[in-house]
This record gives C-alpha cells, structure tokens and sequence, in this order.
C-alpha cells in the first residue's frame, strides 16, 4: 500500500477523528488510526469501541491496501510538516515510512484485520436536519447532563423524535435543559435515545453552524451521523430516561422578567462569597425589589439589590447559583421569563423573544 497527499487535506481529518483516541488504553490497537485506499481516495477511521469517526479524503498515486499506524505520532508528525508539503506514504513489511522534503519517519503498524468496527444494525429509522440546528440543540442542553452518576442513564442526553420535532433534554436530578427544534421526519414513528457524554462531547466539537444537512440514523443501539466528508457513530446508553414532562412546572403564578445580562451579572457576583461546596445563594422577592444573598462559613456575606417588577406576596427562595448561571449562559436573548410558585417548587427559566431553538430549563430549589 502506497500513496501521496497534500499535507493539508490528511491534517484536516486527523485532527477531526482523532479526539476519539484515549491517551491511555488498555488495548494498543485503540491508540492508533485505521487507513484504508482503494487508490484514489483514503478512509480513516479512530474508535474507542463506544464512538467510531470514519473520514474520507483524496489521494494521488495510490495503491489498494490497508493498515493501522498510531494515531497521536502520526498526527504530530503531520502538523509539524511545512505547509503545502507532499507527503509519501509508504508500508513495507511491518513498517510504514513517511516522506516528506528531507524528512523521513518511520513507524510501526498493527495488522488492519485486528481493528475494531462498531457493529450497526440497519432499521430504517432515518431523517435530515440542518447542521446548525442539531449543534443549537446540543450547545443549549450538554451542561446539565450528570457525571458519573450511577443512576448511568442521565450520563448522556435524551435524543427524541416525534410529531416532526427533535428533542434534546439532559438532567442530573437537580435541574434540567430541554431544547426542541423542527425536524422533517416524514413517518418516522416517535422514538427516544440516550447519547453518552463521550459521544455528545465529540458532537458539540464536531458540528459547525453551518446549512449543511446532516442525515441521523437511529437503530437500537446506535446512532450514526453522515456529514459531507465524515460519518460519526456512537452507542447509545440502553436505560429508561425519566419522565421529564413531570419535571417541568405547570401551575406556576409568579412570573418575573428579568434583563439576563443584568441577572447574570449581579448572580456571578454573589457567588464570589458562597459556600463553595453547595454554591447556595438566596433570592428574596418582595414589592418590586429581588435581593440576592450568599454567605459562607467563614461569615462572609454578599448581597446584591435588582429593581424588579414583582407585585405578588414576598418570597424566600434558594438556588444553587452555578445551575441559574448556567441557564443564563445557554440563554442569548436580552431577557428571561423566571416562572416561580413557592419556596419549594422548581424555578422554569425561559427566553423572553427569538432563539434557534425553543428552550426549556427547570432549577430545583435549595434549603439553605
């Protein structure tokens, strides 16, 4: 097997599918890169047997063949060539030798018959969506997703497909993102799937505010995602997501509108001075005033003072103010709906105007 390829268009797709390889495994074949030609184009392909990156680009002179060589070497070795360089390609026996200019590496290869490939199963299920508005869904919802909970089900984000909408919801047991969008999935029957964290993460890198459309295939234990030059796979989290329409408040009466910039501001202060284990602040209503409060056990206090239009009974409520942080920051319209009921019912915060996407966060409250 032999080829030649302009620098630039192998550096490109490493440095795309290589952020699947782990730095540590316990598997040698996982730390390096599967290349296969058929003499005119070149696949490559990284996996760490949860997510799978397969990349395509063109090749000159080739030959047929595959191999794997290691992933993060031959990725260095490509950054660190001059731009615009040939690079020659070349395996002999056990070794595949790089060329380029007046450099010569040599590497070694593990045979291409021992690399793994995720196993997917094909059951029709398949639609489109616009490449921007897929990655709206994931930059507005990943943040609230657990880590290492053992309840390993919210370890990821629930994907749902129905009435030709696609639904992005993530929860950690104390607050929750929800994010819908329009998708066009003809008949496609309702569906929900749980993306791992691994998988969302090399997602939100991924995708690119683009009109691209970017076509989804859901089978059973999978989802496969064809991008113009990539196709992305990962395994899916087999468990049974909570019920999130109960999560969301309904019968809320306190509804204040708050300029976010301002809220988001006045929070991040306030947080300077909370107990940095609970990150607890109080929020206290009454006659068009909120007042913001956090102490630590040091006896530290910080309090801020927002003029807000609030003509119901006085209220006591506490957060955990990296969570309202968090909404806010997911948030990108000038003001937010904050919809209240009582010192022991959730917070549901919302855009007050346009997003990309129709986004839903519930914040439980905090005894403090």
């Amino acid at each position: 097997m032999n080829f030649k390829i302009q620098r630039e268009a192998l550096l490109k797709p490493l440095q795309t599918i290589c952020g699947v390889v782990e730095r540590r495994q316990t598997l040698p074949i996982l730390s390096h890169v599967l290349l296969v030609s058929d003499g005119e184009k070149l696949i490559i392909t990284a996996t760490d047997l949860e997510v799978e990156m397969i990349s395509t680009t063109n090749i000159e002179n080739g030959t047929a063949g595959e191999i794997t060589v290691p992933a993060r070497k031959f990725l260095d070795i490509c950054k660190t060539l001059p731009d615009d360089c040939m690079i020659d390609f070349k395996v002999d026996g056990e070794r595949a030798i790089l060329k380029a200019g007046k450099s010569r590496f040599t590497l070694s290869t593990l045979p291409a018959t021992d690399f793994p490939n995720i196993d997917v199963t094909e059951d029709g299920n398949e639609f489109q969506i616009k490449e921007a508005a897929f990655k709206s869904i994931i930059d507005h919802t990943q943040f609230a997703m657990a880590q290492q909970d053992v309840r390993y089900y919210l370890n990821g984000l629930m994907l749902e497909i129905s009435d030709n909408k696609l639904r992005g919801v993530a929860t950690d047991g104390h607050r929750l993102a929800m994010c819908e969008i329009e998708a066009n999935a003809g008949s496609m029957e309702a569906k929900q799937i749980i993306l791992p964290r691994k998988g969302v993460s090399e997602l939100a890198r991924l995708l690119e505010d683009g009109n691209n459309d970017v076509t989804i295939e859901i089978g059973n234990n999978h989802i496969r995602m064809k991008f113009a030059q990539l196709i992305f796979t990962s395994k899916l989290i087999d468990g049974k997501f909570p019920d999130y329409q109960r999560v969301l408040p309904q019968n809320s009466d306190k509804n204040l509108i708050l300029n976010r910039e301002m809220f988001r501001q006045a929070l991040t202060r306030a947080s300077i001075l909370s107990n940095e284990k609970y990150r607890g602040i109080r929020l206290l209503m009454d006659s068009n005033t909120m007042r913001i409060v956090a102490n630590n056990p040091e006896q530290e206090e910080a309090e801020e003072q927002v003029e807000i239009d609030y003509s119901y009974d006085p209220l006591e409520i506490g957060f955990n103010v990296t969570y309202l942080l968090d909404a806010l920051n997911a948030i990108n319209t000038e003001q937010v709906n904050l919809a209240l009921s009582d010192s022991n019912s959730s917070c549901l915060i919302t855009a007050v105007g346009e997003m990309a996407a129709e986004c839903r966060y519930v914040v439980m409250p905090m005894r403090l």
